[in-house]
């Protein structure tokens, strides 16, 4: 009798504690530095999910290893539910980018939901010395000696992206790797660097201020808040298509009570007239409700890690 007392006075607590999830703030890891593209997202969807969650979303930046500390830092939390983890494609590209990999994105993680796709934008610094596509996608193969294309690092999105530009056109050019996509920009804005492929979360304000050239976007059809923008499709690239998913993770254990909230505040943030106007002047908006979900993102992901693989491996990049 007494251990049957003692048993449901437990199951009482656990459905007690269960209930009041979250009761302090949750702490959403961008593993990248503050001021770039996922960190923009991030930042908005924290506000949004914060509504229907009742509690404060903090966003801790760990940037380093191409964003492979801040999964780790995730990977390693407690699995309470108060920290998740924000991340891109990098997700599914990183098994194949290092050769050593300290956890594993289909076993070490609870899956929340997709987030959004974020397009990504053709720019060049802007004194570059071509008025369109055509002319650009002359200049560079005629000058490729003395082109430099920037990204934020091996494995960001820039990175993959300058990738299968240069297979799709079939010219290398000399690479310059930054630690994040803030100090890619600034030296673009600089005139350092020659051109990137970067998310319209960071590039929409700098080519509506006139501060960058832009060649093109990389989706099937135009971009709403850079409407004068053509696709690389329709100038030639057939088949071009790059858009950066993002997607919302936990550690593995988090209780189902937790990660089930988590899918509810997601799915309802991802409804916030907010977060649809401001995402909208980033260039993108938030993935449908069908996708906010844990079956939908371990779908994903695993697809795109059996995309992106021999893609990867073929060009042999590699980091140890």
């Amino acid at each position: 009798m007494q251990f049957w007392l003692a048993g449901m006075a437990l199951a009482l607590l656990s459905g007690t504690a269960s209930a009041q999830y979250p009761s302090k703030a949750v702490t959403m890891v961008v593993p990248f530095a503050a001021g770039g593209p996922t960190d923009t997202l991030g930042r908005n969807l924290g506000i949004a999910m914060g509504k229907p969650l009742k509690q404060a979303i903090v966003i801790e930046n760990v940037g380093g290893a191409g964003g492979n500390i801040g999964v780790l830092r995730v990977a390693k939390a407690a699995p309470d539910g108060y920290t998740v983890l924000l991340h891109h494609i990098g997700m599914s590209t990183s098994p194949a980018l290092y050769r050593k990999l300290d956890y594993n994105p289909l076993t070490d993680f609870e899956y929340i939901g997709l987030v959004a796709d974020v397009p990504m934008t053709l720019i060049a610094r802007g004194n570059f010395p071509a008025s369109n596509f055509k002319e650009f996608l002359t200049y560079i193969k005629a000058n490729k000696a003395k082109i430099t294309l920037a990204n934020a690092g091996l494995g960001a999105a820039s990175h993959l992206c300058g990738l299968l530009f240069m297979t799709a056109i079939e010219t290398d050019f000399t690479t310059v790797p930054y630690k994040g996509t803030g100090p890619a920009m600034n030296d673009l804005l600089g005139g350092q660097v020659d051109f990137m492929c970067d998310q319209t979360t960071n590039t929409t304000g700098q080519i509506q201020g006139g501060k960058v050239k832009a060649y093109g976007v990389t989706t099937k059809t135009r971009v709403p808040s850079l409407s004068n923008i053509p696709t690389l499709e329709e100038q030639g690239m057939k088949g071009f298509e790059v858009a950066v998913w993002h997607a919302i993770y936990a550690p593995k254990g988090t209780p189902k009570a937790a990660v089930d909230t988590l899918v509810r505040a997601l799915q309802e943030a991802l409804r916030d007239p907010d977060l649809k106007t401001n995402l909208g002047k980033l260039g993108t908006e938030p993935t449908t409700q069908a996708r906010a979900t844990p079956e939908a993102l371990r779908s994903h992901l695993k697809a795109e890690i059996d995309k992106w693989g021999p893609v990867i491996k073929k060009a042999g990049q590699y980091a140890d």
